[in-house]
């Protein structure tokens, strides 16, 4: 094989569980392999980034990763984790959640390589013919109770409650796992730690119902060095559609991750060798004020994610905050991404009809919005050079007309060094 993708997956700290013999199968041969993924939602979240990124690693290994989009599943809902029911989904919106899906995956794998080409298959293809009592004697009457009631999903919810059709979760999961070794050659399924007692389900279920043998592999489930849950943010989940999440607010997600986080998150998420790794570690180690790891993480991950041209974007905007940044390189930008820079600063209206004529910029910082309490604040800030429009310092005899705004409808007041307004013209 190209490379031991085992070992691979082992200096970058993201091997938990592995069955018996899997090692030595992955390195006698090529291996199918596939990972499912939870169509929840209509985009992947950078929660998802582990998986996606044990099948890119898997495939650069000599592998053949199938991503398998759970259409059937996510019609269930997986239990693990899961303290709670939760809401199930209507054809049309799973329907529109895969297709989505799929578009992200393919920006990760390689779909077409000859005989590791990446594929993705959805459970509903199979499972859409299969009537209740067909499954739960072709299916069900070979895996126990006892057996099913063993798993850490189930015993973790047995106080609290947990309906028929989450219990019976880890044996459609399982029934994937066997249609795939059976149909597709599949030998291996991979997923997250929470994931064992589901995927050796299937593996149960090869033994049993095919006479067969496969196996399991997962990662650790990522958390920051502070404890909390990987791939939040305080705006939320920070997921891989710029709709959702601005290609900015992608960018800084992975730039604010703190050293130990950085450490961790570039073995992970960057396909670099270990040597640059190890090397870009050393770097970071001897300066860690210039965030070495942090820079290299973020560029990587948002020109996979995104573009070249939205890293550009997001550097542009960075600049607007924390450096020197000109008037040209914020009218560069679109209104999404200043918008998204300046979340959570105060925030003004303003009628466009206002500045047709002018308007004075002392009236329109204290009477048309409140960024300052009265005009004689105003006028004083000003008069010692200290408000910016746009990233330009001007002086009381500065007129705001419709050339001062940008980006369609925004217009961008400094007040000092940090103090920041965004005035939206409508």
């Amino acid at each position: 094989m190209d490379t031991n993708f085992v070992e691979e997956l082992r200096w970058r700290g993201m091997l938990h569980d592995i069955m018996p013999e899997t090692e030595e199968l992955l390195t006698s041969e090529m291996v199918s392999g596939y990972i499912g993924f939870d169509p929840t939602a209509d985009s992947l979240g950078v929660g998802n980034m582990v998986q996606i990124m044990t099948l890119v690693h898997f495939q650069r290994a000599g592998h053949k990763p199938i991503a398998l989009v759970g259409g059937a599943t996510g019609m269930v809902g997986d239990p693990s984790g899961k303290s709670a029911e939760r809401n199930l989904l209507d054809l049309e919106t799973l329907q529109h959640n895969l297709d989505c899906q799929k578009k992200q995956l393919e920006k990760f794998l390689d779909f077409d390589c000859g005989a590791n080409s990446a594929e993705i298959v959805n459970n509903y293809d199979w499972f859409k013919e299969f009537d209740f009592l067909g499954f739960i004697r072709d299916v069900g009457k070979h895996m126990s109770v006892n057996y099913m009631m063993a798993k850490d999903s189930v015993k973790k919810r047995l106080d609290t409650g947990m309906s028929f059709t989450e219990f019976s979760y880890q044996l459609i999961q399982g029934y994937d796992f066997y249609h795939l070794w059976k149909n597709n050659g599949v030998k291996l399924q991979m997923g997250g730690s929470d994931q064992w007692g589901n995927i050796t389900t299937g593996t149960e279920l090869i033994r049993r119902l095919g006479r067969g043998s496969a196996h399991a592999l997962t990662t650790p489930l990522i958390k920051k060095a502070d404890g909390t849950k990987f791939g939040k943010s305080e705006g939320g989940n920070v997921w891989l559609d710029p709709a959702r999440t601005s290609p900015y607010a992608f960018y800084q997600f992975w730039l604010n991750a703190s050293d130990a986080d950085a450490e961790n998150y570039i073995k992970i998420f960057s396909i670099k060798s270990r040597e640059e790794i190890e090397a870009l570690i050393a770097e970071h180690a001897e300066a860690p004020f210039k965030r070495a790891l942090q820079k290299a993480l973020a560029e990587e991950i948002t020109v996979r994610v995104h573009s070249q041209a939205d890293l550009d974007n997001a550097l542009a905007a960075s600049q607007i905050l924390f450096g020197k940044a000109t008037e040209d390189q914020l009218r560069s930008l679109d209104r999404a991404t200043l918008e998204s820079v300046f979340e959570g600063v105060p925030q003004f209206e303003l009628a466009a009809s206002n500045l047709e004529g002018g308007l004075d910029i002392v009236e329109a910082l204290a009477e048309h919005t409140a960024v300052f309490p009265s005009k004689g604040e105003a006028r004083k800030m000003v008069q010692g050079n200290g408000v910016a429009i746009n990233k330009t310092k001007v002086g009381v005899d500065k007129v705001l007309t419709k050339d001062d705004v940008v980006a369609g409808g925004l217009i961008i007041v400094q007040k000092g060094k940090k103090n920041y307004f965004l005035v939206k013209v409508s």
